[in-house]
């Protein structure tokens, strides 16, 4: 820090504010904030997690503690209600925090316990985007593409870009409890440099689509196969009629809930779909490796090996197969870390028919029936609690 120019003081020119406390419009706050905030939970005993800078861990004999922190906002969680009031405590007398009580909102999303579990939903913030596109009052439609539909770069510009780029931010941070419109969010951020006509009207079908699954989330609840992961993988080869590109996709689940997915275009072209499905069996093992190093910090033991689920012998083949021949030679050689897993007995490779690959809803649109059918695998579904107390019923039966 210095004197600003045109204040400097004659009688002390190298003297400057003292800063006891880090500043929001300082860029050095948030790693000040974070040291300081860490060192104070290492100092109780807490580690932190090194799948997840975020995460902090205690952990005594049979009593344990979750903290999670985004910035200023804390949630905390464990097993021992006296133990986690004592930390509160301790927290209160250390920082000027607040307590809100039980989990309701954070950072947009809303949770909302139920019965048997836990529902999580962004109600608000998809009315918010809605209003925003003035289609509150849309007609909804039952699916996000129309099946095999696959959007160019050709015809007429969009008119306001902003609006189009706007709104499909939005639809980016809405996938963290939609799942199911993670393909059609990857298709229309294609194309923000440039939007078309066609591209805004892929936009609005989005929301004329959420707009009719207004109540739908994303459900946890307890499974009695906790620390079984099982991850499908798929991948839609040269989906992209432009580029020759590829799509792939992935769900992971631990037991029964849906923890991970991703749907995102190749960077390079394959020269065959067993190459791709191969990529993507790489990159799914690698999500699952760092869940794997996330539940470990979290004490969360593996009873066995994950499963990864593919629709492509070839590429299931290739996986365990140490040969190399024309087929794999040309294969970046970073992929091939999955038979070093498999051949390990880190994780296990298995087959399933494409009619139950559950990750062919992130790679390419579907028929209704198909859609509805993988939306349920995927668990979003409409909040249970209104449906217990009468509340609002879906649009689309």
């Amino acid at each position: 820090m210095e004197q600003p120019p045109g204040h400097i003081d004659p009688r002390f020119p190298n003297h400057v504010c003292l800063l006891k406390k880090a500043l929001y419009d300082l860029k050095q706050a948030p790693r000040a904030w974070f040291q300081r905030f860490s060192s104070f939970l290492i100092h109780l005993g807490f580690y932190c997690s090194r799948a997840d800078t975020s995460l902090f861990v205690f952990h005594r004999q049979s009593e344990i503690i979750y903290l999670l922190l985004y910035v200023d906002d804390i949630i905390i969680t464990g097993n021992n209600s006296s133990l986690l009031a004592r930390f509160t405590c301790k927290l209160h007398s250390e920082f000027a925090t607040k307590d809100l009580g039980s989990l309701s909102y954070f950072l947009g999303l809303e949770a909302t316990p139920t019965t048997d579990g836990l529902f999580i939903s962004q109600l608000k913030y998809l009315r918010d985007i809605l209003t925003r596109a003035q289609l509150l009052d849309s007609k909804p439609v039952h699916t996000l593409m129309v099946v095999s539909q696959h959007l160019s770069s050709d015809g007429p510009l969009f008119s306001d870009p902003t609006l189009y780029r706007s709104l499909v931010g939005a639809f980016q941070y809405l996938t963290i409890t939609r799942p199911d419109i993670a393909h059609a969010v990857n298709s229309v951020s294609q194309f923000l440099h440039s939007p078309t006509e066609d591209h805004f009207l892929a936009v609005k079908r989005i929301l004329r689509y959420v707009k009719g699954t207004l109540q739908f989330g994303l459900t946890f609840r307890p499974s009695v196969a906790l620390g079984i992961l099982v991850a499908y993988s798929d991948a839609d080869w040269v989906g992209c009629p432009e580029t020759r590109r590829s799509t792939f996709g992935y769900s992971i689940y631990l037991g029964t809930n849906l923890v991970s997915w991703s749907a995102k275009k190749q960077p390079t072209v394959s020269r065959s779909s067993c190459e791709f499905e191969y990529c993507a069996l790489a990159l799914t093992a690698a999500e699952l490796l760092w869940l794997m190093h996330l539940l470990r910090d979290l004490k969360v033991s593996l009873p066995r090996q994950p499963l990864l689920l593919c629709d492509n012998k070839s590429a299931i083949f290739l996986s365990s197969n140490p040969v190399s021949h024309k087929r794999a030679k040309h294969v970046e050689l970073d992929y091939h870390f999955l038979r070093e897993l498999v051949v390990a007995g880190k994780l296990r490779t298995q087959y399933v028919p494409s009619h139950l690959q559950v990750a062919d809803i992130f790679t390419k649109s579907v028929p209704r029936p198909l859609f509805q059918f993988f939306r349920s695998k995927l668990h979003v579904c409409p909040n249970p609690t209104l449906s217990l107390r009468g509340g609002v019923e879906d649009p689309l039966p």
